[in-house]
């Protein structure tokens, strides 16, 4: 009787919730002390044309996630980064094991990188693209050093001085030849 009952509560409590979710259209002046008199305009009353003047939060065609027709007009959804930054970090980072990227943040973490030639010490890498031009102060690396001090006990440790300077060159010069690439092919 116990899972039986749970089930009904189950379906009755879905049903509420669907039913709350489920669009209605208001008649604001069926309302007393309600808009359009509530909301004002210019100093007047607003009426339900100024309402709509107003437009919505996504604009007048909703949020566009999948393309659609914005997106053969250069609209749609891409990446809120500089793409020739973000192509030339993950190009620069490859040879490490990638944690995470977030085109839309404009944030790559690797994971750890132990080189072949010193297995005792490892390194990880976060990269921030600040912004959408392709300019030095557009792009962030920080630089994580740890030291083996025993069986898997690994130490933090100091990056050598000029580490996270030679990363974002090395980045930014990668950015600048795909750009040059990018504009030799079209």
């Amino acid at each position: 009787m116990n899972s039986s009952f749970a089930k009904i509560l189950g379906i009755a409590a879905i049903y509420a919730l669907l039913a709350g979710c489920a669009g209605t259209q208001a008649d604001y002046d069926s309302f007393p002390g309600s808009a359009p008199g509530d909301q004002r305009v210019n100093g007047r009353a607003a009426t339900r044309a100024d309402m709509k003047e107003q437009g919505t939060l996504f604009g007048s065609d909703g949020l566009n996630i999948f393309g659609g027709e914005d997106s053969q007009k250069g609209g749609g959804t891409g990446i809120g980064v500089n793409t020739f930054l973000w192509r030339a970090t993950l190009d620069t980072l490859s040879f490490m094991p990638l944690n995470s990227a977030d085109p839309f943040g404009g944030v790559i973490i690797s994971d750890w990188y132990t080189p072949v030639e010193t297995p005792n010490e490892r390194f990880k890498l976060t990269a921030y693209i600040l912004g959408t031009a392709l300019r030095s102060d557009a792009i962030k690396v920080s630089v994580f050093r740890q030291v083996n001090v025993g069986p898997n006990q690994w130490q933090d440790a100091v990056v050598e001085e000029g580490t996270v300077t030679a990363m974002e060159d090395a980045i930014l010069t990668r950015a600048r030849q795909l750009r040059i690439d990018s504009a030799n092919a079209q």
